[in-house]
């Protein structure tokens, strides 16, 4: 089923997701994603619960979550690299069921040392849209080692089914939530461009090196956007 499917099929699968929509009824538009990541803990094993936006290939600041959801989002986003990333650039899930050790701590070893120093021994990626388009990604963060039943990876698809949809109806202007996303977008972009007139080199070596730059001083990339664009951050063809 991809996430933005309407959850029909079974009378369980109907019912979690009038449950769902039920949680999210009246509520601000811009409040929702950060609902239903609070949602999405409930009924998994999971213990934090995160969204991530994405555009272009540039990182959009996460827009819902807790700290450490927020911190591994940006952790992912600054890298290039994660489950997330994956699941955002392949439009599927992505189960690492354990960053301790084996298969998913070898394919994003600097993303699975980052995240067990903080305590996620696994994570869940599920992408938002529909198609070819992916709008981010629901990230799930588990404490232990482990992967999701059939039944749980079913109330994971519904819950990235609805934020979908409450993402596409967002408003496109007037909305602060979404200029704040907007905002963040736009100063990754015009950071990149900046560095490519400093080095001369394309747009995917300037990310590239704005990435590197910005883990190298245990910042993120945002932060680090933001300084080239006030001129605090300057990259030099020689370094």
């Amino acid at each position: 089923m991809r996430p933005s499917e309407d959850p029909g099929g079974p009378p369980e699968a109907r019912g979690a997701a009038e449950a769902i929509a039920a949680e999210v009824r009246g509520v601000a538009p811009g409040e929702v994603p950060g609902r239903l990541c609070r949602l999405a803990v409930r009924p998994l094993p999971v213990a934090d619960a995160g969204a991530s936006l994405r555009g272009a290939g540039v990182p959009v600041p996460p827009c819902a979550g807790g700290d450490r959801a927020s911190y591994l989002a940006e952790i992912q986003a600054t890298l290039g690299d994660g489950p997330c990333v994956s699941a955002a650039e392949a439009g599927a899930v992505v189960l690492a069921r354990d960053l301790t050790s084996g298969a998913d701590a070898g394919r994003w070893p600097v993303f699975a040392q980052q995240a067990t120093a903080v305590g996620v021994r696994a994570v869940y990626a599920l992408p938002l849209g529909s198609g070819a388009v992916c709008l981010g990604t629901l990230d799930l963060y588990r404490d232990t080692p482990g992967g999701l039943t059939g039944p749980q990876l079913r109330t994971a698809r519904l819950v990235a089914g609805v934020m979908t949809r409450a993402l596409m109806e967002l408003p496109h202007g007037g909305d602060a939530w979404l200029d704040e996303l907007a905002g963040g977008h736009d100063e990754v972009y015009r950071a990149v461009g900046m560095i490519m007139a400093q080095l001369g080199v394309g747009a995917d070596e300037a990310l590239a090196r704005l990435r590197a730059d910005a883990f190298a001083r245990g910042r993120s990339a945002y932060t680090v956007a933001r300084d080239v664009l006030a001129h605090r951050r300057r990259f030099d063809p020689d370094r």
